[in-house]
């Protein structure tokens, strides 16, 4: 578990630009850091969209130069599907993202201003600063056939939920509805087994 950390946190170096983004459905937020936790910028807002992404983009290429880093560390929490768009445009540039668990978001918030309020701006610096202190994982987007037999995987897991569900209604309306329907079938069943 320590290596992990350690390899975590030797990803991020005074060198290295860090940005927490908070994902929502229309509009993201994201906060700036180094790898001390100092705020290089305040947080602000981009849209969900290719001119949202190109202007965020903008931004942190401006960001890098004028504080003269070198890399840059995308974090964000893996919010429903949101961030999938996101993590391709990232992808597509070259710029390398991680997940923070967001358990430990919520669970921090109240350390940054004694104050458990929630809000897209805070969480973004929030964000930021789990990634300083190595607390992110790394994700890799799957194409091809991996990521189709990841999609089948999951479609089979949920539709077998489904089936279980389905099966265990049916089981508690007989019992509810009907009690001496599983009498009934185990006599039927012992009549025909001795014929």
């Amino acid at each position: 578990m320590n290596n992990n950390r350690n390899q975590r946190l030797n990803q991020v170096s005074e060198k290295t630009l860090i940005i927490g983004i908070d994902i929502a459905k229309r509009t993201h937020y994201a906060c700036a850091v180094d790898y001390r936790g100092y705020e290089l910028s305040k947080s602000y807002s981009f849209k969900q969209s290719r001119d949202g992404f190109k202007q965020f983009l903008d931004s942190i290429l401006d960001l890098r130069f004028s504080h003269g880093k070198n890399d840059i560390i995308v974090g964000f929490e893996p919010t429903g599907h949101y961030w999938m768009i996101l993590a391709a445009f990232l992808t597509e540039h070259d710029i390398r993202f991680v997940m923070v668990n967001p358990m430990h978001v919520n669970r921090t918030k109240e350390l940054d201003d004694n104050l458990q309020t929630k809000n897209d701006q805070k969480d973004a610096r929030l964000i930021a600063k789990l990634i300083t202190n190595g607390n992110f994982s790394f994700l890799r987007l799957l194409d091809g056939i991996e990521a189709e037999l990841r999609q089948g995987s999951a479609l089979r897991n949920s539709l077998n939920k489904k089936l279980n569900s389905v099966k265990n209604a049916i089981t508690r309306w007989v019992d509810r509805y009907f009690p001496v329907f599983s009498i009934i079938m185990v006599r039927m069943h012992v009549r025909y087994r001795y014929r």
